[in-house]
């Protein structure tokens, strides 16, 4: 048994097995220095309280079996600046606020502002560059949630030229004011958020969740953390819980890792997604556990405004080694795509009981740059998930999502606003205790779904299936045990796929 060093900083290292598996394995033992440090089960593993700019020898064993060694050196560190020298109480009480955003705009290069055991009340923080900030063990960053304490970042606003602007607020697709996000970073680069520590956003439905007192806001809701135009950033080893809104957001954003961190809220929050790359370019995702009450990933890139101003991508992102449970979609892809997607690669991951595994969204109007391409899904493992496979060329959500335009499936001229979806790969997929659909595929008839490849795939379903509709788009009817229905592509290869205990027919294709 083999390993690979994901990532080293000052404090701590994340290791990821090299064998086959998804989000756990068997049990294994850590050696750091020749002595055992931790047993884990984990596909990735981080180790925590190492020395900056030190020099370690690593190797795991399971069994007889002993890992080859590796031998690797810390960061080097300045200095560490504590909050609680700051000023900071952490006594779940006092306002933490000013104190923490202190220690963070006088931390040099190099140095770590770090949060130590305790509750720390907080609003919002925003990042700087060159930055560490460690969330400590048994340390909650924890979030008031007094609206009149929280500012309100517009949307967006105008340079004295009339063209160039600054977007700071934005929501599913479109500048709008929004208040600002509990952790922000706008335009920083080479920023480490990680520790073994919380952040609570203190949502719940007496307040940011409960639409009745939402409908006279002034703005969207927080996220977790947004990042606006960062580069270089890496989220790891943190549990995330009750968001207002969506957890981790970032936008415009390039070179972001997210490592084995816990991101959590109830199933039935309101739009808590778990993380939502838009408009980001390569982004690594590994070894994170999601239980959310949206989606547990999405891929978006704008709606037409943002689209046709900066015609941004999202692309090159890797997702491996994650576990969803709970969720609307596994990995969800749109619906605000205006500038596509291209190279999404999910593989080794672990789907449990979301409602849909692989989610693509999208619908006339996204426009012609919305091309989704070189999407790859293979060695995954879905379990009690409700349709594994969707693909919806029609979704109906949002203020204009059921017109007979977006709804007909009627062949519409191709133009300005007919969007496209090019490659999809499927293979070597597990899915075991469907429940709706095994697959449910909707092209668009005037701009076919170009190529789709399914091989090595098995599908079967729980004895007692819940009935449900596989996607969210006119005509879909209420099913169960649906075999693979698929409508409107152009090249498709099935090898080797097998359903089991389905309902009618195995494969209805069109």
């Amino acid at each position: 048994m083999d390993f690979d060093i994901v990532l080293v900083t000052a404090r701590s290292v994340v290791i990821k097995l090299k064998e086959e598996g998804y989000y756990n394995t068997d049990e294994y033992d850590i050696y750091l220095n020749g002595s055992k440090y931790i047993s884990s089960n984990k596909m990735v593993q981080t180790l925590y309280g190492l020395r900056p700019d030190t020099s370690y020898i690593l190797n795991i064993k399971r069994g007889k079996a002993t890992s080859e060694t590796i031998e690797f050196k810390t960061s080097y560190e300045f200095v560490t600046l504590n909050v609680r020298d700051f000023g900071a109480k952490g006594d779940g009480v006092t306002d933490d606020t000013k104190y923490i955003q202190a220690a963070i705009m006088t931390c040099p290069e190099n140095s770590r502002v770090y949060i130590p055991e305790g509750v720390y009340k907080f609003t919002n923080l925003f990042l700087k560059s060159n930055m560490i900030l460690e969330i400590g063990k048994k340390a909650t960053l924890s979030a008031i949630v007094d609206k009149s304490q929280h500012p309100i970042l517009p949307g967006r606003i105008e340079s004295y030229d009339e063209e160039a602007e600054l977007i700071l607020g934005t929501f599913e697709g479109n500048p709008m004011n929004a208040y600002a996000s509990l952790i922000t970073g706008i335009g920083v680069d080479n920023v480490l958020i990680h520790g073994e520590g919380r952040i609570d956003g203190g949502a719940d439905f007496n307040n940011w969740w409960n639409v009745e007192k939402r409908r006279n806001d002034p703005a969207t809701r927080p996220k977790m953390l947004f990042l606006n135009k960062c580069s270089n950033i890496i989220m790891q080893g943190l549990t995330i819980t009750n968001s207002p809104c969506w957890n981790l957001h970032p936008f415009f954003s390039k070179n972001l890792k997210f490592i084995d961190l816990t991101i959590e809220s109830p199933s039935k929050s309101h739009n808590t997604d778990g993380l939502n790359p838009e408009s980001c370019t390569d982004v690594d995702i590994i070894g994170t556990y999601f239980s959310v009450g949206d989606d547990c990933i999405a891929i978006k890139s704008g709606k037409i405004y943002l689209c046709k101003k900066y015609k941004t991508p999202s692309k090159n992102i890797v997702i491996r080694h994650c576990y969803m449970k709970k969720g609307h979609g596994a990995v969800t892809i749109g619906s605000e795509i205006g500038a596509g997607v291209d190279g999404i690669y999910v593989s080794n991951c672990y789907f449990s009981d979301t409602d849909r595994g692989l989610r693509i969204k999208t619908r006339r109007g996204r426009g012609k740059d919305s091309v989704l391409d070189g999407i790859s899904f293979e060695k995954i493992k879905m379990d009690h998930v409700k349709t594994p496979f969707v693909v919806n060329s029609f979704y109906y959500c949002g203020p204009d999502g059921k017109t007979d335009y977006v709804g007909s499936k009627e062949a519409y001229p191709v133009d300005e606003g007919t969007p496209s979806v090019k490659k999809l790969i499927f293979k070597d997929i597990e899915c075991t205790n469907s429940h709706v659909a095994g697959a449910y595929i909707y092209g668009l008839p005037e701009k076919k779904i170009e190529s789709i490849e399914m091989k090595n795939i098995y599908i079967s379903y729980a004895d007692n299936t819940i009935e449900g509709k596989a996607a969210m788009m006119a005509g879909c009817e209420r099913s169960s045990k649906q075999g693979v229905f698929i409508r409107n592509v152009e090249n498709l290869s099935i090898d080797n796929v097998i359903v089991e205990g389905n309902v009618g027919k195995s494969f209805d294709i069109k």
